[in-house]
């Protein structure tokens, strides 16, 4: 009998004008106890050194001229070899076990088309910081699941089957700049596919995207993402059609199929 074949792992990083923290980032993934195969940063016409920084490091380095980050972030999907994708961002530092805990929760799960991961703030006033980090992301997760009927996801700490991505690339609203592009592919890959919370290590990022104007964007951006989905994902509708999958496939699955 052969050993299951290890899993190969392309890393995304989509960018515009953060070489400093990019530089930060690229470190901590030099670092990682189980290096990934590849790691592509994308480059969103960038305006700084982000791509000198990049190439510097060893990335691989694409280029991205249409406007926004779902633009950008699928472009990085679309060019990865890895049979994992993995997706930060710029402003993240993730923990040198990161690569390793998503390859292994993958391996375990072969029904699982994605994983996404919490995170915690590394800058910022210090006392803010930890309940910063859980009110925005419980926020986010509260709020969205009503739209989608399932975990959402979230881009500082994504990870997914490349095949997965290739059966709804073609989906996906990359070519709007004001679609929050993580939320957009948790509509895509959520209803037929299956999305589990990443065990362990929580991802370390600025606080920087969720002060002042940063915010006040995202918050646009989340709502707009719901409602060009609608009227075909309204929520009743959207999860009427999960249910009918979920039931087939509990009674077309091998167990289902005794009972």
């Amino acid at each position: 009998m052969q050993p299951p074949r290890t899993l190969t792992t392309s890393i995304v990083i989509p960018v515009k004008d953060d070489a400093d923290l990019l530089a930060l980032c690229l470190a901590a993934l030099a670092g990682q106890t189980t290096p990934a195969d590849e790691i592509v940063v994308v480059d969103n016409a960038s305006s700084d050194a982000s791509a000198v920084v990049a190439r510097a490091a060893g990335a691989r380095v694409i280029t991205c001229a249409d406007p926004g980050i779902g633009a950008a972030a699928a472009a990085g999907y679309d060019a990865a070899h890895g049979d994992l994708i993995l997706r930060l961002d710029a402003v993240c530092v993730p923990g040198a076990g990161w690569v390793d805990e998503v390859s292994r929760a993958f391996a375990a799960a072969h029904d699982v088309a994605a994983f996404t991961g919490r995170a915690h703030f590394t800058d910022g006033p210090s006392a803010l910081r930890a309940p910063l980090a859980a009110l925005y992301l419980g926020a986010y997760a509260a709020v969205t699941g009503l739209a989608l009927g399932h975990r959402p996801l979230f881009g500082s700490n994504l990870a997914f089957r490349r095949d997965a991505w290739l059966a709804v690339r073609d989906e996906v609203h990359r070519q709007d700049p004001e679609v929050h592009d993580d939320l957009d592919l948790a509509f895509h890959l959520g209803e037929r596919h299956r999305i589990r919370a990443l065990p362990g290590l929580s991802m370390g990022m600025s606080m920087r995207p969720f002060t002042g104007g940063h915010f006040g964007r995202r918050v646009h951006r989340g709502m707009r993402s719901v409602l060009v989905h609608w009227p075909h994902d309204f929520p009743p509708l959207r999860w009427g059609r999960m249910l009918a999958h979920r039931t087939r496939r509990r009674t077309s699955s091998p167990r289902g199929s005794r009972r």
